[in-house]
């Protein structure tokens, strides 16, 4: 389904190469002053035109179609739509026989009986994020200004040097490649209390929603995997006082599933794009045999450049929907 959320509901739809994308977001209480302003800075973030990225140009600019009244949200359902308005349909006409590999080409056509749309990837593409960068940024507002967020990319290519990212990305580029990173994300000022233990843990309901991200294939909070190399002594977050303060914060700011009121940690990998112009060789449907295939079309190099604030918001809608369960 392209729905999620309890108390915070929100629907995603569209197509890369569709007349619209956009997002529906239910459970938006009342009076929560919003413009199309609000939006910019993190689709800016999201924006293709840095090295690396996707030279598809696209304005991505936000239009409120129901639920603000007089700049207040009216407590109805809150829609913003974006239009597609540079596509390139033609270079994609051949994956429907010969689809791309580690993209969702054939597992959709097996799924939708050929009925999707493989336009630029269709429903699956990257591009129908838009909708949850906009929803991110109204559940920043619903968990209020106390609310602070710090999002980084730590990782590209399997460096952690910032000062080779440059060069590491250009020579995927040159090589007709892509390269993958990691991305972390701190969320401050977030009360002790929210979450439930199992189902509807913090973890849980988080990493639902990071995994929606179509790049992100692991997804980690605090210390992680890192912690399966502790010991307990050294992995155990000391109370400091009486506000529940920990010394140190492996935990990542979840226990038994509930926030505990420290930093929120949470750290996502992101694959390396798989649409590369680099020929592959993959099984062709239509003569039923192993072919080369050259992937047309306009893509990024490090997907993960984009992806930061897809991963911020998603866990920023993960965290205002237990906030009005509260």
């Amino acid at each position: 389904m392209n729905s999620w959320g309890d108390k915070l509901r929100l629907s995603i739809w569209g197509e890369s190469h569709g007349e619209q994308v956009g997002v529906t977001i239910d459970g938006v209480p009342a009076g929560i002053a919003i413009c199309e302003q609000d939006f910019l800075a993190d689709l800016d973030r999201r924006r293709a035109g840095a090295a690396g990225t996707t030279p598809r140009k696209e304005s991505d600019t936000p239009h409120i179609v129901s639920g603000i009244y007089n700049g207040y949200t009216t407590g109805a359902p809150l829609t913003i739509e974006f239009q597609n308005e540079n596509t390139r349909s033609g270079d994609y006409h051949n994956l429907v026989a010969h689809p791309r590999p580690s993209h969702a080409d054939w597992v959709a056509q097996q799924k939708f009986g050929g009925y999707n749309d493989p336009r630029g990837g269709g429903h699956f593409s990257g591009r129908i994020t838009l909708g949850m960068v906009a929803a991110g940024v109204v559940a920043k507002k619903i968990l209020g200004a106390q609310a602070t967020f710090s999002t980084r990319i730590t990782e590209i290519g399997g460096c952690s040097d910032p000062a080779k990212w440059d060069a590491l990305i250009e020579q995927a580029r040159m090589a007709q490649d892509s390269v993958g990173g990691i991305i972390e994300c701190r969320v401050g000022g977030i009360e002790a209390g929210l979450g439930e233990p199992f189902f509807d843990s913090v973890e849980s309901l988080a990493a639902h929603l990071l995994f929606s991200v179509p790049a992100i294939k692991g997804v980690e909070f605090g210390t992680g995997f890192g912690a399966a190399r502790m010991r307990g002594s050294e992995h155990n977050d000391s109370i400091a006082d009486a506000t529940g303060r920990t010394l140190t914060n492996h935990a990542g700011g979840i226990v038994g599933g509930i926030t505990n009121g420290n930093e929120v940690v949470a750290r996502v990998a992101v694959k390396p794009t798989a649409s590369i112009s680099l020929p592959q060789h993959t099984f062709n449907f239509e003569n039923q045999k192993v072919e080369e295939l050259v992937i047309k079309g306009r893509h990024d190099v490090c997907i993960a450049l984009r992806a930061a604030v897809v991963a911020e918001a998603a866990l920023a809608i993960a965290l205002a929907d237990l906030k009005l369960r509260a």
